[in-house]
């Protein structure tokens, strides 16, 4: 960055003369530093995924999930500071309620996102306040429409049919190119997932993580957390796949 050290750093209200603003920047950065999630659209359903980091052998199996809850029908996964996630979580679940109450209807996950990315788009315009670092992924099931969103720290919301987030985004989102989301099923969905999230794991850099998987489907129509059998099932089915792919490749 050309122009740090220079002042232009120092209030998030402040354009460098390129044009960039380095506390949005900073914030991206906090992204790619943390754990890798990845969201995929299926036929009939959504599935979210996160490599959660064990940074101590202490730590309670299951705490500081990167997943949440946001509604019934929506869910959502982060990659950056977990604090700003959960504060966004919050908020989310706020503006939920808040439609709910309103006009009797589940909220649909495209207004959600335009809401709170308007309230982060705000927190980079002005000096009191910083950035959220932190990239949200969300799923959705509503009126049999699967949907996945993202939300960066700059505000931009975008759908997609398959999203990468955090510090291995760039391998997942090749190993995401590669599926053929016309044909894709949740069941297959869940192994792509488990498998791109173990081949994107860097096992010299960091130590152990825990894989976390929920999905909101055509048959529940609700967010929720994979069942511990199905998910050991994926995960068992993606690292046999990636011993046989290490095994040709050696060959």
């Amino acid at each position: 960055m050309s122009s740090i050290g220079s002042g232009y750093d120092q209030a998030v209200s402040t354009f460098s003369p390129d044009g960039r603003i380095f506390q949005v920047e900073y914030a991206m950065k906090a992204v790619e530093n943390s754990s890798t999630i990845i969201g995929l659209r299926c036929v009939d359903g959504v599935i979210l995924a996160t490599e959660k980091l064990i940074v101590s052998e202490l730590h309670e199996p299951g705490d500081n999930s990167r997943l949440f809850k946001i509604d019934d029908h929506i869910g959502m996964v982060c990659a950056g500071l977990l604090p700003d996630a959960r504060s966004l979580a919050e908020t989310c679940r706020e503006e939920a309620t808040s439609f709910r109450r309103q006009f009797g209807r589940p909220i649909p996950i495209s207004q959600l996102c335009y809401k709170v990315s308007q309230m982060l788009h705000a927190y980079t315009r002005h000096d009191a306040v910083r950035p959220f670092g932190c990239s949200l992924i969300f799923s959705s099931w509503l009126e049999g429409k699967p949907e996945l969103w993202t939300l960066d720290p700059s505000g931009a919301a975008f759908g997609y049919r398959g999203a990468a987030a955090g510090k291995a985004k760039n391998n997942a989102r090749t190993e995401i190119e590669k599926i053929d989301f016309e044909t894709l099923t949740v069941a297959d969905g869940l192994k792509h997932a488990a498998r791109i999230i173990h081949s994107v794991h860097d096992d010299v850099k960091d130590r152990g993580f825990e894989l976390e998987l929920s999905w909101v489907t055509d048959k529940q129509q609700k967010h929720e957390r994979v069942p511990k059998d199905v998910a050991k099932a994926a995960e068992e089915a993606a690292k046999a796949e990636l011993a046989d792919s290490d095994s040709e490749d050696d060959m």
